[in-house]
């Protein structure tokens, strides 16, 4: 029998002697790549986090001890060696666990997490008031170092320094996130990293010091040796850190006696250590960008099952081939993405013209305050962020965009309900969010055509600061490569005449809107339907229409009711005294869990047939 099939929890793991945990961490590996290949993940970090894990638990008491982890892509072994093993296989499934810590889910999950560099934070308030309880508990943050590139990040850095809080933050440096790192403090790390010089010496000096006091003498003079290799000292201790590094993460035997060594020195450390992501399987750890969430794969060859090939564009791929040749044709466009070139295909634009798009990191905030200030310079810029993480930002689209009537163009990616990433990356707060902000337009297309017209039209004069939301993955594969159409600022589109009942749609859901109202008219319920395609503003000339000849309207959208289209219309319908009744099809006021697109929105109620139900409830209700 394995070891790993008697381990329920880390007390399980305690009983296993240190010579027995390299073999516990081949098997975890083995065991996070059988289920993987059959159900898609995040792989790449949880492989190279699995020593580490193991020795977290091995040496702390959790759950009484914390363990926060940023992200939570490397927290597989995590949830495997905290009784979860078995259900393992519905990771990320509808129903199932979640991909990412979550404390409704378990008492060792101790802060959920899901966006990035939250977990020096979040790990000090656990931290502070484990002081103030005197509860006795350590705390350690998990940080990667593409996280540590979010100035979220630094904040928490700053104040626990400048606290002295009994804190250890393990930066888990894999050189990657999703895409390659990039900015000053990449660089920083990696320059300390290949010092072997100075790492080799610390290593062999610190071995032969027995002594906590002789030790602590040595911190000062390697202070002094780190200030001769990196002239401005090393940047954690600057901020009240004392920093131990670099070892090797994935040695096991080092690992622990590191840890070990350090975790009852009071005050805020920082263990600096350097894995390999992917670490265990050859092909994840040669080409560690696909492998990072690669689908389904074959593990004995590694390559990567193809889906059936679609036969249409991704709206991911409209967005980048678009850009592009816009930006050749207009010299004042520029790109700007937060740490996700080939997600969000901003890689198309950075290939060809690289001087023209911008990667800045994790860090979604200054990503829109850069953007502002290249607008205030007269140039316009493409300013691709996920729904979800644009809420980071939110202050900066306020106060730097909108309060100076700046011309940014926010292309908010993954827009709605995105799958199995669960109620963390849902981008269905975007809506509500931004249509309360003055100068704004809000604009969502109904397919790849409407997707590249808008990214064209908005360099009229006409638009000022935009925002376009699309969803992840394949549109409706009309052919969409032609002449540009100039879309007019607020004017929604009528895609079907009728009475009686009307149905206003926003985005790519209207496409499943449109098949249930068709499948409506075979019953003889001929219902009006619009593609509003703007929020705001929006289109008050349609909406008299649809009140001149409709009793009642539906609204159909792939985010928030509240706050919404349902909000946008309600709000115009009661201002005007009209005697409509609106119903609101959409996502309810409550987060939604992981699980397929298609499970997501038949659990909402707005799929296809929740649709053409609500039609023929209402058709029922007017006989």
């Amino acid at each position: 029998m394995r070891y790993l099939d008697k381990i329920d929890s880390p007390d399980d793991l305690k009983r296993l002697s240190p010579e027995q945990l390299p073999e516990l961490c081949a098997e975890l590996r083995e065991f996070v790549i059988d289920v993987c290949s059959e159900n898609p993940g995040h792989i790449g970090a949880s492989l190279g986090a699995i020593e580490l894990t193991v020795a977290l638990h091995y040496l702390y008491n959790t759950p009484k001890d914390k363990i926060v982890w940023d992200v939570g892509h490397q927290a597989y072994s995590h949830k495997i060696l905290t009784g979860r093993r078995d259900v393992f296989a519905n990771n990320r499934r509808y129903k199932g666990i979640s991909g990412f810590p979550k404390m409704a889910e378990s008492p060792y999950d101790s802060f959920g997490v899901g966006h990035s560099s939250t977990s020096i934070s979040a790990a000090l308030g656990i931290a502070v008031a484990a002081q103030q309880e005197r509860s006795g508990e350590q705390v350690v943050a998990v940080i990667g170092d593409g996280a540590l590139t979010g100035g979220l990040a630094y904040e928490g850095l700053n104040n626990a320094g400048a606290l002295k809080t009994d804190i250890l933050v393990i930066l888990n440096d894999n050189n990657i996130s999703i895409d390659p790192n990039v900015g000053a403090l990449h660089n920083y790390l990696l320059k300390i990293t290949t010092s072997h010089i100075y790492n080799e010496t610390k290593n062999r000096v610190w071995n032969l010091l027995g002594s906590k006091y002789i030790r602590k003498i040595l911190q000062n003079f390697m202070f002094s040796t780190k200030m001769a290799f990196f002239r401005k000292g090393s940047i954690f201790e600057s901020l009240g850190f004392r920093y131990f590094g670099v070892i090797d993460g994935n040695d096991l035997p080092l690992l622990l006696k590191r840890i070990k060594d350090i975790k009852d020195i009071p005050g805020p450390k920082l263990l600096h250590i350097v894995t390999k992501k992917g670490k265990g399987y050859k092909p994840a750890e040669e080409n560690q960008i696909v492998w990072h969430a690669p689908g389904v794969f074959d593990k004995a060859t590694g390559k990567l099952v193809k889906k059936v090939k679609e036969n249409r564009s991704k709206y991911q791929e409209v967005f980048g081939e678009t850009l592009l040749k816009l930006a050749k044709e207009n010299k004042k466009i520029y790109g700007i993405t937060p740490a996700m070139p080939s997600g969000s295909s901003m890689n198309i634009l950075m290939k060809e013209m690289p001087e023209r798009a911008f990667d800045v990191g994790i860090a979604e905030q200054h990503a829109v305050t850069f953007s502002a200030g290249m607008a205030s310079r007269g140039l316009l810029p493409y300013c691709n962020i996920y729904s979800s993480f644009m809420q980071r930002a939110y202050d900066g689209v306020i106060h730097d965009v909108a309060t100076q009537n700046l011309k940014v163009i926010f292309c908010l990616d993954r827009g709605g309900l995105v799958g199995e990433d669960g109620a963390t990356h849902h981008g269905v707060f975007d809506i509500p969010a931004f249509r309360c902000i003055p100068n704004l337009t809000l604009f969502s297309p109904l397919n790849e055509i409407e997707l590249k017209d808008i990214l064209y039209s908005v360099q009229n004069p006409d638009y000022g600061a935009t925002v376009i939301r699309y969803p992840r993955g394949y549109g409706e594969g009309v052919e969409w490569r032609g002449e540009f159409n100039y879309i007019q600022r607020g004017k929604a589109q009528l895609l079907q005449d009728g009475e009686g009942i009307a149905i206003l749609t926003i985005g790519p859901i209207g496409n499943l809107a449109a098949k249930a109202a068709d499948r409506a008219r075979k019953e003889g319920i001929y219902t009006l339907h619009y593609n509003m395609r703007f929020v705001k503003p929006i289109d008050t000339e349609a909406l008299d229409y649809v009140s001149s000849k409709c009793n009642t309207i539906i609204t159909v959208e792939d985010g928030s009711v509240k706050g919404g289209l349902f909000s946008a219309v309600s709000e115009y319908i009661a201002s005007k005294s009209k005697k409509l009744k609106v119903i609101g099809l959409g996502v309810p006021d409550r987060f939604i869990e992981q699980g397929t697109v298609s499970e997501l929105i038949q659990e909402c109620g707005y799929n296809q047939e929740g649709i053409y139900n609500t039609i023929i409830d209402v058709a029922n209700k007017k006989k």
